[in-house]
C-alpha cells in the first residue's frame, strides 16, 4: 500500500500541454498594397521645357554686366545706417510734402541726395577708367533698377547733384511710371556714373551689388530696415531700425580708404537728415 500511494500521485497529477504552433500572420490586402505604391517617375521623353527668345535689351544688358565682370577688379564694403532720425522725419512731413507738392516722400530720394553728395567729395567713385586715362566728372547721373513687364531697366536721373529731394522725387516717379508702362527708351538708361540698386523692397537683409557698366566704377546696395540691437553712446542697448547698405567698386581706380570714407559720407548724412536738407 505505501508503494501505491506515490503511483497513485503520479496518476492523478495533470499532464504536461503539447507545444502548440506559431499562430499564421495575416496576409496583407491586395487593394490597399497598390493604392499605397507610388505613381511612376515620367520618362524624360515625358518632360518638356519652353524656350522663348531673350528680349534684345536683355541680351544687351547681360552684355554689359559680362563686358564690366570681365574688366574690372570688384571688391565690396559695408556699413549699417541707423534709419531712426530720418524715419521719424518723414513720418512727421510726409503728409504735409504730398498735400504740397503732389509727390511721395520716399526713403530712397535721401540715399540718391546723400550719395551725390559723397560722390562730389570722392571724385574717384564718379569716375571711370576710359583707354589709359582716368574720366572725372563734375556732374552726378545716378542709375535705379525699376521693373519692367520685360524684366529690370536701369534709368537715369540725371544732375543729382544739383536737385532737391523733391526734383529727385519728381524725376524718380517718372521714370518709374515709364519702366512700369514699358515706356522706358533708350535714352533713358544712357549714361550714368553711379547706380543704387535696392534689394530691401524685397526682403534682402544684405548683398553684394554687380556693376553694371565698363562706364562706372562703384554701385551701391541698399536692403531692407530691421529692428536690431544697437549699443548706444551711454552703453545702454536698444532696439533700432537699421539697414545694411553696400558698395561695390573697381578696385583699380577706387582704393580702400575712398570706398569706406565715401560709404561714411552717406551713413552720416541719412542718420542726420536735418543736415542734409541744409545742406551743412
Amino acid at each position: 500500500p505505501a508503494a501505491a500511494a506515490p503511483a497513485a500521485a503520479a496518476a492523478a497529477a495533470p499532464k504536461a500541454d503539447a507545444p502548440k504552433a506559431a499562430p499564421t500572420p495575416p496576409k496583407p490586402a491586395p487593394a490597399a498594397a497598390a493604392a499605397a505604391a507610388p505613381s511612376a517617375v515620367p520618362s524624360a521623353s515625358e518632360r518638356g521645357e519652353e524656350r522663348v527668345k531673350m528680349p534684345r535689351m536683355r541680351m544687351a544688358i547681360a552684355r554689359n554686366l559680362k563686358a564690366a565682370q570681365e574688366t574690372q577688379a570688384t571688391l565690396s564694403t559695408f556699413n549699417e545706417v541707423d534709419m531712426s532720425g530720418l524715419m521719424a522725419l518723414r513720418k512727421e512731413y510726409k503728409d504735409v510734402f504730398e498735400k504740397t507738392h503732389g509727390a511721395k516722400f520716399g526713403l530712397q530720394s535721401v540715399f540718391f541726395k546723400a550719395a551725390a553728395n559723397a560722390l562730389l567729395a570722392v571724385p574717384s567713385v564718379n569716375a571711370a577708367i576710359t583707354g589709359g586715362e582716368i574720366a572725372f566728372r563734375d556732374y552726378v547721373d545716378i542709375g535705379f533698377a525699376a521693373a519692367t513687364p520685360k524684366g529690370l531697366v536701369v534709368p537715369i536721373i540725371r544732375n543729382v547733384e544739383s536737385l532737391s529731394i523733391l526734383g529727385i522725387e519728381r524725376q524718380f516717379a517718372e521714370l518709374a511710371g515709364k519702366a512700369k508702362a514699358d515706356k522706358i527708351g533708350l535714352a533713358d538708361m544712357e549714361g550714368g556714373t553711379f547706380s543704387i540698386s535696392n534689394g530691401g523692397v524685397f526682403g534682402s537683409m544684405l548683398g553684394t551689388p554687380m556693376i553694371g557698366s565698363t562706364n562706372q566704377s562703384a554701385i551701391m546696395g541698399l536692403h531692407a530696415t530691421k529692428m536690431r540691437p544697437v549699443v548706444m553712446p551711454d552703453g545702454s542697448i536698444q532696439a533700432r531700425p537699421v539697414m545694411y547698405v553696400a558698395l561695390t567698386y573697381d578696385h583699380r581706380l577706387v582704393d580702400g580708404r575712398e570706398a569706406v570714407t565715401f560709404l561714411k559720407m552717406v551713413k552720416d548724412q541719412v542718420e542726420t537728415p536735418e543736415r542734409l536738407m541744409l545742406e551743412i
